[in-house]
């Protein structure tokens, strides 16, 4: 984001418009970071994917996967962060009430990804026809989760944005309140309740069920929406309530 937001004089608001649009207006003067960012990162990843498979043996694999489009996800937690954390106090500054402003980088977020989600359903239909870029790269497919019919791709990725996005925000909204420290102790304690439930989950023998329920392709949207539509609904009722 920019070190240095624009006034209330270049987000005029337009006749008639919802100030929820407004929001969106606001967030995207800094275009290259919500339109431009993440693709940069899922151009690199892709070329560096390349490079790494022309210089290893294919040997006899159908597929060769790779985790490059991970790293448009981790671009899209990181920009949700830093759109509560950095851009929601000159937002506040500007007029906008904290429910109307997480209304709005909810909705810009749904939107990108609407628009992600129809770009690795392209991918994935370009990978196939061209046998993996001539390569047998799986860049757009991940195995069991992005790898079914072209809308279940569009609506798995799309979820999948939504979710981290809404996340992201989680955590801006705990620096805010709560600053550097706060936001260590929270992101401690979800790896503890990760850990825990790692361990309830190998000592009960549920790996296979428990990889077999999140790898069903038809499922993962669904899930991934579920938890996207908690995350935004929890952020919505605490960012009432949040000081800056």
């Amino acid at each position: 984001m920019p070190t240095t937001w624009p006034t209330s004089m270049s987000v005029p608001a337009l006749p008639g418009a919802s100030p929820v649009l407004t929001v969106v207006r606001y967030l995207l003067l800094d275009r290259f970071t919500y339109l431009v960012m993440p693709w940069v990162w899922a151009a690199f990843a892709f070329a560096l994917d390349a490079v790494i498979l022309q210089l290893t043996p294919a040997g006899h694999a159908a597929h060769r996967w790779v985790g490059g489009l991970a790293a448009v996800f981790l671009v899209v937690f990181a920009i949700a962060v830093q759109t509560v954390a950095r851009a929601l106090p000159f937002g506040i500054a500007l007029g906008v009430s904290r429910r109307t402003y997480f209304l709005g980088a909810a909705l810009l977020a749904v939107a990108l990804a609407v628009c992600f989600g129809a770009a690795v359903a392209i991918g994935q239909a370009a990978e196939r026809a061209t046998d993996g870029w001539g390569m047998n790269m799986a860049y757009f497919r991940v195995p069991g989760v992005l790898d079914g019919s072209w809308w279940q791709t569009w609506l798995g990725a799309a979820a999948a944005f939504v979710m981290l996005f809404a996340y992201g925000m989680w955590y801006g909204l705990v620096f805010r309140r709560a600053g550097l420290i706060g936001t260590v102790t929270f992101a401690g304690a979800q790896g503890v309740l990760l850990t825990l439930a790692a361990a309830v989950v190998t000592w009960l023998h549920g790996w296979t069920r428990f990889a077999h329920f999140f790898t069903v392709t038809a499922l993962f949207p669904a899930v991934m929406a579920a938890v996207a539509v908690i995350l935004l609904a929890g952020g919505l009722a605490t960012v009432r309530r949040l000081s800056i």
